[in-house]
Parts: C-alpha cells; sequence; structure tokens
C-alpha cells in the first residue's frame, strides 16, 4: 500500500516538474539589463558602447536606475534623439529613479536624458530589439541605432539576469515543497 502512495505522488511530483520545464523558450530567455552596469544612468557612462555588449530581444526589460530629479529617461524618435531636442518626438517618458522599460516590439529603440545637456554630454543610447537571441549583429556601424561597430555579448553578473536561473530556483522550490508534502503523508 505504502509503495502504491509512493508511486502516486512521485507521478504527481514529475507531472508538475513537466509542466515548469515545458514552458516556451523566448520566456524563458528574456533579459533583464541594468543600463550603464554599475555606473547606473548617470553622465559618467559612455552608452553607445554599453549598449553594444549585448543583442537586445523582444521581452528583455531596460531597467535605469538615477536620482530622481537629477536625470529621467525618455524615449524618442530618432531625430529626436540625434538632436536632443525633445521638444517634438517624445514616446515615453520615465521619471521615477527605477525605470522599467519592457522591450515588447521589434523595433529600434532610442533612449535620452532630458535634463539640459545631458543628452548632448552623452546620456542617450539607440538599440535595435529582434527576435531572438541568435539573431546576427548588424555589419553596418550604423544599422540598428547602433552608434559604434557592434562586438559580441560578453556576459556581465550585474546587466543580464536569466530567467532560466529564476525558473529553476522555482522548480527548486516547488521539488522541496513536494518533498515536503511527501514526508506528510508518511
Amino acid at each position: 500500500m505504502g509503495g502504491i502512495n509512493f508511486l502516486k505522488n512521485y507521478t504527481f511530483l514529475l507531472a508538475i516538474l513537466n509542466l515548469f520545464c515545458s514552458f516556451p523558450l523566448n520566456g524563458v530567455m528574456a533579459s533583464v539589463y541594468n543600463v550603464g552596469d554599475q555606473e547606473e544612468w548617470s553622465s559618467q557612462t559612455n552608452y553607445a558602447s554599453w549598449a553594444e555588449k549585448y543583442n537586445f530581444s523582444l521581452g528583455d526589460v531596460l531597467v535605469f536606475k538615477y536620482v530622481k530629479g537629477q536625470h529621467n529617461v525618455y524615449e524618442v524618435k530618432e531625430d529626436t534623439f540625434r538632436s536632443c531636442d525633445a521638444s517634438s518626438g517624445v514616446l515615453a517618458k520615465y521619471e521615477s529613479g527605477e525605470d522599467q522599460v519592457a522591450l515588447n516590439e521589434v523595433k529600434r529603440y532610442w533612449f535620452i536624458c532630458n535634463i539640459a545637456g545631458h543628452c548632448l554630454g552623452g546620456m542617450r543610447f539607440g538599440i535595435e530589439v529582434k527576435h531572438g537571441k541568435n539573431a546576427p549583429l548588424p555589419t553596418n556601424p550604423t544599422e540598428g541605432g547602433l552608434i559604434n561597430t557592434p562586438i559580441e555579448p560578453t556576459p556581465s553578473n550585474n546587466s543580464s539576469t536569466s530567467y532560466i536561473s529564476e525558473r529553476w530556483r522555482l522548480i527548486e522550490n516547488f521539488i522541496l515543497f513536494g518533498l515536503l508534502l511527501f514526508n506528510l503523508y508518511f
């Protein structure tokens, strides 16, 4: 009788584990990028170089961290990006100090800080968001919204948090919960 209960619980646990492992990979592969890495969104960072290090994909998230009131983030059109004149061409404004921008469209994104002198001082960058992580990088230096020639992405502990590790943490907790339930029944 105890063997049958064990098999039922084991089968149930495997079914749940299979459910978690079968989620679509495009959600699993999304990344979160802290804009500017450790320097965050500030006037001391070369954002063109920062943006070149990564391949941005549909579903990724950019996190802009800064002192509220000292900076802001405007998503703008390309002309506004190039001129640093936000009197027109503003698509979205972020001013919380910890803004999260989901990259929900395959397109070119352009970002600036609209505090006087900051955009012209270098607080701006453009990226191209593609369908997947395996999409090729542009060969033309200005193609895709990058200001300089793209290079292969390098892993960074601070810039990209993979949802895979979060998924495994959830699975691990679920397995531990299943083992706890199993021990309660036996």
